[in-house]
């Protein structure tokens, strides 16, 4: 290496290169140099043309190829330059992620000097999204300051990992120019603990060795620069003071903070003049591991953690007690044509993530557009591709694979029985992939109980599911303290009006939704409001039945003017990482035992161990009682973890917006048992839920646009008097199948095959298509949904087996909406009512169940008391149902379902209380 030469490249922190001798300046005058992308004095990367360009050309790599050497994809410039000294560069250059002007990404690359190391540019998200646009997929890139000799200098742009592009991945990597401007004084650049390379931030104080605590400069000082700091902690409470003195010559120094291994579990701040660091004391009880552990992050680490740095965030993240990612690769990319996989980037992520003890959840994205119709968009027009993709993802044995992302708030046409035969195809290529663990999960749904989810569960896509996926955001414009959503709990009404009870809930993205000021991360305040938040919403959705959490997001990301992320710009440690660290530490294997308020919970923790998390209001502080169990003390935790007291017997604890943890340690006999483990139900699919049926309109036909999730019905399939239609009949079984197809309309429509057919035989993993043709009779309403539906049995000797229905909505085209009809049946006049007392032990109950839709489905009436099914009798002809209950004296829910013939359910309940 030239050692008057050196490179500092901005976003890898303080890994820089050593202590270099720094020669002085000459007095000549140093103005701007600019250097074009296409006039590298060596390099494997071709030059393109493009009138844009400040030149007429760029530098241009887009390839699928490897570099044909070592050195990876390279472009070396020289550069003349009449005065040594400190020059910023900037280039106009292609990102590694997603900014809304573009079309397509580039890779991340590295920078060398001269014949020093190469750097990697290991910047975060936000600011390669904040870059300022330049022309086409081209972006301003402020890169660092370099330290330049006088004369001839070289510097190196290197491109040697392929990325996930739109459909493929490859090297891609455009350059029109790169500009050195001269600087007059070396600036602050960060403040780090530790090596960035190897950890973010975060230290558990039982290490043999503590970590140091590093100030940057953005190159060598000429004279001794001394920058005095402090170190507060969550609460603004100023822990540690000093001062650090950078050695002329060098560009940082390392001290040893003295009270570092005295300080206890938390978030820490350091602040010196212009610069701001983080760091996390981590708890000293680690969280719970392996399949116990309830908690996870959201990552999605192409877009979003450069991979210099993903050994050091997987890290920080099984720290912090995650036990879980949320991930994936974009179909498109993962299968470029069909049949041709190329998952091994992906592959490489999932290895990294296992190598630190943590699971992941691959979702699956929108198909690729070699597998879509214009009338499928997003989804696979052939069912096949889907199943074939699937079944390739869970043959590498996933831990668990989600069957997409958000489908019903996005800007396509898509319709909930598209994608329950998607969610179908998709699962049936899972479970018949070979023996295996993956957890199959249903869609992360955005809304809960929306108009898409429900049309979606009627199709009966549970019984091809291991685990319920949903998410949970609040309301977007609440900033201060916002309200945690009640998703869980609808989500936990749905799972069991859907008959699903049987499936744990997985929240696969919970977060906040904070405003954030371009080039800054979230103040002080906004961090506390995140950390709240966090545990909040985690223990509440907890407590509503959700059995595994994960945050959005763990990497620092900043969407149109919103800030995600438990870790600042700079890869540090945000007051939600410690917070997050703090409740999976206490909480363990986080069991719910019961909820004493809307602001106090009790968990079993393990071990006998029994904590009771409470908060109190907004403004001020207040006192509250927390039972503690057999008159005993408990100790009592602040929201970073640290220890600040006891509880004595008579449980009174101060509490105010930030929770705090009531720890009990001995309370065996209270504490509920574990769950046990079940194997994916998945595996025991039979013939007839290899038969996946799917309704398939013409594009004129299509339905209205979701519109993000804020289009209001009518939202079925737009039909004229008179329609044909596609019934597709996928058979996924490895043998033939003879079926029988039908048809239902109701409410004034009429449905019948094109041509008459008696039973349909599909070929193993085959598919046939049989036309109908739909009828508005006279009395249909204009621009109001009604419900279509298509079964299908498969004849045996010893009984027909039933295919899953195919449920859809349709509407008669309008230039208005009309006035909606129900669709699903009416459960009134329970009784007992709800709330009341009666005599034991026997109990009568009745109800009304009606349905003028489709007719109620006599055969699907349920009765249970306190979850358990119980004998009642229902008349058609009346609609009355009864059941004589036999009943101990207490409190007992009574709760009844109907389904109609259009496989839609409903219903009713009652909390009643049985005297003695």
């Amino acid at each position: 290496m030239d050692r008057r030469t050196a490179v500092k490249a901005l976003g890898i922190g303080s890994l820089g290169l050593g202590s270099l001798r720094f020669t002085s300046a000459p007095k000549a005058r140093r103005a701007a140099i600019t250097v074009q992308g296409e006039s590298a004095v060596r390099t494997n990367i071709p030059a393109a043309r493009d009138r844009r360009a400040s030149g007429g050309a760029l530098l241009a790599l887009a390839t699928p190829q490897p570099p044909p050497g070592e050195q990876g994809w390279y472009a070396t410039y020289e550069v003349g330059v009449p005065a040594e000294g400190l020059y910023r560069l900037n280039a106009v250059a292609t990102v590694p992620v997603e900014q809304p002007h573009i079309e397509e990404i580039g890779c991340y690359f590295k920078l060398g000097v001269g014949d020093g190391p190469l750097v990697p540019v290991a910047r975060s998200q936000p600011y390669w999204y904040e870059s300022v646009p330049a022309w086409g997929d081209l972006s301003e890139l402020a890169l660092g300051v370099l330290e330049l000799e006088r004369g001839r200098n070289t510097i190196t742009f290197v491109v040697d990992k392929p990325t996930v592009l739109s459909d493929s991945t490859g090297y891609r990597f455009l350059l029109d120019r790169f500009t050195l401007t001269p600087v007059a004084r070396v600036a602050p650049l960060g403040i780090h603990l530790g090596d960035p390379a190897h950890n973010l931030g975060t230290y558990r104080g039982d290490e043999p060795q503590l970590p140091q605590l590093t100030f940057v400069l953005e190159a060598r000082t000429q004279r001794p620069r001394t920058l005095p700091f402090t170190v507060t902690d969550y609460f603004g409470n100023e822990v540690a003071r000093g001062q650090a003195t950078v050695p002329g010559g060098q560009a940082q120094t390392s001290i040893t903070l003295p009270r570092l291994r005295q300080l206890p579990p938390g978030h820490y701040r350091v602040t010196a003049t212009g610069i701001t660091g983080c760091f996390a004391r981590l708890p000293e009880r680690g969280p719970v591991t392996g399949p116990g552990n309830r908690f996870g992050v959201n990552t999605y680490v192409f877009s979003l953690v450069p991979p210099s740095r993903l050994d050091a965030f997987a890290a920080a993240m099984k720290d912090m007690g995650a036990g879980h990612v949320r991930d994936g690769m974009a179909w498109p990319a993962a299968e470029p044509s069909r049949g041709t996989y190329d998952t091994q980037l992906y592959d490489n992520v999932r290895r990294a993530f296992h190598r630190h003890g943590i699971a992941t959840l691959d979702v699956l994205t929108t198909a690729p557009e070699w597998a879509m119709a214009e009338a499928s968009l997003p989804l696979a027009a052939d069912l096949r591709d889907a199943y074939r993709y699937a079944a390739h993802l869970a043959a590498a044995s996933p831990d668990a694979i989600q069957l997409s992302n958000e489908p019903d708030v996005d800007t396509t046409s898509s319709t909930g029985d598209q994608h329950a035969a998607f969610v179908k195809a998709a699962a049936l290529g899972i479970a018949d992939a070979g023996p295996s663990t993956t957890v199959t999960v249903l869609p992360g749904i955005a809304d809960a109980g929306s108009h898409f989810q429900l049309l979606m569960l009627q199709n009966d896509v549970a019984r091809y599911a291991d685990a319920w996926g949903f998410h949970g955001y609040p309301d977007p414009s609440d900033q201060d303290e916002p309200e945690v959503p009640e998703s869980a709990d609808v989500q936990r009404e749905l799972r069991r009006l859907y008959g699903a009870s049987r499936l744990p809930m997985w929240m696969t993205e919970c977060g906040v939704f904070l405003d954030a000021r371009p080039g800054s991360d979230l103040t002080p305040a906004q961090q506390a409001v995140q950390a709240r938040y966090l545990v909040r919403a985690t223990v509440r959705s907890l407590a509503a039945g959700t059995g595994k959490q994960f945050w959005f997001g763990a990497p620092p990301i900043h969407d149109e003017g919103v800030y995600f992320g438990l870790l600042s710009r700079e890869f540090q440690p945000w007051p939600a990482y410690s917070a997050h660290a703090a409740l999976t530490s206490l909480l363990g294997e986080a069991r719910f035992v019961e909820r004493l308020s809307d602001t106090c919970y009790v968990f079993a923790a393990g071990a006998g161990r029994r904590v009771t998390v409470v908060w109190g209001p907004a403004a001020g502080a207040s006192e509250v009682e927390v039972p503690v169990v057999s008159g005993g003390t408990a100790e009592l935790y602040d929201i970073m973890g640290r220890r600040v007291g006891t509880v004595g017997p008579e449980g009174r604890v101060k509490v105010s917006e930030d929770p705090v943890y009531v720890v009990q340690e001995g309370v065996r006999a209270v504490l509920p048992e574990p769950a046990a483990d079940r194997s994916p139900a998945t595996r025991n699919l039979s013939v007839a839920e290899h038969v996946v049926l799917s309704q398939r309109f013409d594009l004129a036909n299509a339905a209205p646009n979701k519109a993000d999730g804020d289009a209001q019905p009518p939202l079925g399939y737009r039909l004229s008097t008179t329609t044909r239609m596609t019934v597709d009949v996928y058979n996924f079984n490895a043998t033939p199948q003879t079926v029988e197809l039908t048809g239902r309309a109701f409410g004034g429509w009429t449905v019948r095959p094109t041509r008459a057919w008696d039973r349909i035989t599909v070929p193993p993993k085959g598919r046939t298509s049989v036309e109908f043709t739909v009828v508005a009779g006279k009395g249909v309403r204009r621009g109001v949904d009604y419900t279509l539906v298509f079964e299908a049995t498969i004849p045996a000797a010893d009984g027909d087996r039933c295919v899953s229905p195919s449920v859809s909505r349709i509407q008669r085209r309008a230039r208005r909406r009309g006035t909606p009809i129900p669709l699903a049946p009416s459960v009134d006049r329970l009784t007992p009512a709800d709330g009341t007392t009666v005599d034991g032990p026997d109990v009568r109950v009745e109800a009304r169940i009606t349905d003028a839709f489709s007719g109620v489905d006599a055969a699907r009436v349920d009765v249970e008391v306190d979850g358990r099914r119980a004998h009642c009798h229902y008349d058609p002809a009346t609609g009355r149902l009864t059941a004589a209950l036999r009943l101990q004296p207490g409190r007992h829910e009574i709760w009844v379902r109907a389904y109609n013939r259009a496989h839609a359910p409903a219903q009713a309940s009652a909390t009643v209380t049985v005297s003695a």
